[in-house]
C-alpha cells in the first residue's frame, strides 16, 4: 500500500474535511433562513411540550368527566372537553407525544431498510444494482396508504407496530435516494484515491461515501417526518392507529367529528396542530435543501 506524500492529506482526511466543510457553511446558511430558523422554533417547542406533557398538561388524558361533556373551551378546560369529559388540552398535549413519536422513531427503520440498500446498489453497481432495485420497485408499486392498512392488520399490537408498518413501506425514496448520490460520489477523487491505495469496500462505504450523502438524506428526513405523522393520523381516524384510549391527533379527530357542528373545538384544535407541524417542517426542508445545495455560491453564505 502507497503512503500519502508528506504535506499531503489523505483520501480519508480530504472526504472528511469536504463533508465538514459543506455540513458548516450549510449550518450558516440555514440560520439566515427566518422561514427555517420559525419552523425550527416550532418543532422545537412541539417536542418539548411532547417531552413535559405529564407536567404541563392539567387533566388526566384518558380520565372521564362525567359532569363536563361537551364544555367549550373555560378557564377550567383551555380548549373544552370531549364526548366523555376528557380535557381536550390534555389530550392534545400526549398526543403530541405520540404523534412526534411515529413521525421521529420512523425514520430509523426508514434510514436502517432504505440506506444499505442504496449504497450497495450505487456502489456495487451491475446485477446487485439492477437486483435491489427492482425489488424497491415492486415495494414503491403498491399504494402506501393500503399496503401499511395491510401490514397493520397482519401486525396488530400497539404503537411499535405502526413504526413498523409504515417503515416498511416508506423506504423506497430513502433508498433511491441514496443510490443516487453514491453513484455521484463514488466517481469523487478521494473515492477513487482510497480505492488505489487498496481500502476495503465496506470501509469506503462506511468512510468515504456516507458521510459525503448525509446532507440529502437529512433532507428527505426533514419531509418525511410529517409524512409519517400524517399517516399516523389517517391510521388513527380510520380506526387502526394508535389503540384506545391513548390520545393522538388522528385520534382527536375520530372521536371528534361526529361533533363538528356541535363541537367544532374538538377538531379544530387537534388539525391545526397537524398542520403547523407539518408547515414547521416543510419550512424546515426547504431551508435545508437550500443550504447544503452546493450549486449555491458561497458568497450568499
Amino acid at each position: 500500500m502507497k503512503e500519502a506524500r508528506p504535506g499531503s492529506a489523505s483520501p480519508s482526511t480530504q472526504g472528511a474535511s469536504r463533508s465538514a466543510g459543506i455540513y458548516a457553511l450549510g449550518f450558516r446558511r440555514l440560520t439566515h433562513n427566518r422561514l427555517a430558523v420559525a419552523g425550527m422554533a416550532l418543532i422545537i417547542i412541539f417536542a418539548v411540550a411532547a417531552v413535559f406533557a405529564p407536567l404541563l398538561s392539567p387533566y388526566n388524558p384518558v380520565k372521564q368527566n362525567y359532569d363536563a361533556i361537551s364544555e367549550g373551551p373555560s378557564a377550567h378546560h383551555w380548549l373544552g372537553t370531549d364526548q366523555l369529559g376528557r380535557d381536550a388540552f390534555s389530550r392534545l398535549l400526549h398526543g403530541a407525544r405520540t404523534s412526534l413519536t411515529v413521525g421521529f422513531f420512523t425514520q430509523f427503520i426508514i434510514l436502517g431498510i432504505g440506506v444499505p440498500i442504496g449504497i450497495l446498489a450505487g456502489y456495487l453497481g451491475g446485477r446487485i444494482d439492477n437486483l435491489l432495485m427492482r425489488g424497491v420497485d415492486i415495494v414503491y408499486a403498491f399504494p402506501d396508504l393500503l399496503f401499511i392498512i395491510l401490514l397493520r392488520s397482519v401486525l396488530g399490537g400497539g404503537i411499535f407496530m405502526i413504526f413498523l408498518a409504515i417503515g416498511l413501506v416508506a423506504w423506497t425514496n430513502v433508498a433511491r435516494l441514496t443510490r443516487g448520490q453514491v453513484l455521484s460520489v463514488r466517481q469523487e477523487d478521494y473515492v477513487t484515491a482510497a480505492v488505489a491505495l487498496g481500502g476495503a469496500t465496506p470501509w469506503i462505504m462506511v468512510r468515504h461515501v456516507l458521510p459525503n450523502i448525509v446532507g440529502p438524506l437529512l433532507v428527505l428526513v426533514t419531509f418525511a417526518v410529517p409524512r409519517a405523522i400524517f399517516v399516523e393520523a389517517t391510521l388513527s381516524y380510520i380506526g387502526i392507529g394508535v389503540p384506545p384510549p391513548a390520545p393522538s391527533w388522528g385520534t382527536m379527530i375520530q372521536d371528534g367529528y361526529t361533533l363538528i357542528f356541535v363541537a367544532p373545538n374538538l377538531v379544530l384544535f387537534p388539525a391545526i396542530a397537524i398542520g403547523t407541524v407539518m408547515l414547521a417542517f416543510t419550512f424546515l426542508g426547504d431551508g435545508l435543501r437550500d443550504a447544503l445545495d452546493p450549486r449555491i455560491s458561497r458568497g450568499r453564505a
